[in-house]
This record gives structure tokens, C-alpha cells and sequence, in this order.
């Protein structure tokens, strides 16, 4: 399961740090400094942290969705809870955030 870390790396000059999704050496995601909308990789990206400091975030902000009325909330196979775009046909699951398809979109279809 992938974890949310914020990194804490003291950088020369201005360079900001970023939050990142990672499950040991892959990137999922991140959120750029200073905003709070996630980008999501189709696949994951090796990420080198050797060098660099991380804070485990206790609040995943990746979980967290804005309420937009187009969203149908579903509950996964597991229990965990995702949201559907059925007009942009996306979901907040792994799997479509890992491969960009996925079983829930097609059942909203």
C-alpha cells in the first residue's frame, strides 16, 4: 500500500519539496508545493530518495476528493471507498491510477 510522504530535504537556494505517493522506490503520484491538486502517473516511476529526508503524513491528502457533483461514490472489493467520474471516466482506485482503466469506471458506464 502506498503511503504519503511530505519531503523535509534542506535544499540550497529556493527549491521547493514536494508530496509525494510512494510505496518503497515507486512514485505514484505528487502534489506540487504550494498547491493541493494531486497529478496521478498512468504507471509508476522508479523515485530515488537516497539523499533526501521524508515526513510520513499521517492525513493521506491523495484520499481526499473534493465533492463534485458528476462523482458516484463506490466501495471497492476491499472495503476502501473510491469516486467515479462517469463524464470524464475516472476513479480515485490503485488500479485506475496505476494502469488508467479500471472495473469501476466500466460499471458506471
Amino acid at each position: 500500500m502506498a503511503d504519503a510522504y511530505l519531503e523535509t530535504t534542506k535544499w540550497e537556494g529556493n527549491t521547493p519539496n514536494h508530496t509525494y505517493l510512494l510505496e518503497g522506490d515507486k512514485l505514484y503520484a505528487y502534489i506540487k508545493a504550494g498547491t493541493n491538486e494531486p497529478f496521478y502517473f498512468q504507471s509508476w516511476m522508479r523515485f530515488e530518495k537516497r539523499g533526501r529526508t521524508f515526513k510520513k503524513l499521517s492525513k493521506n491528502p491523495f484520499e481526499a476528493v473534493a465533492k463534485d457533483p458528476d462523482l458516484i461514490e463506490v466501495t471497492g472489493s476491499k472495503g476502501d471507498t473510491y469516486y467515479v467520474n462517469p463524464v470524464e471516466k475516472t476513479c480515485t482506485c490503485p488500479g485506475f491510477t496505476f494502469r488508467g482503466k479500471c472495473k469501476h469506471v466500466e460499471l458506471e458506464k
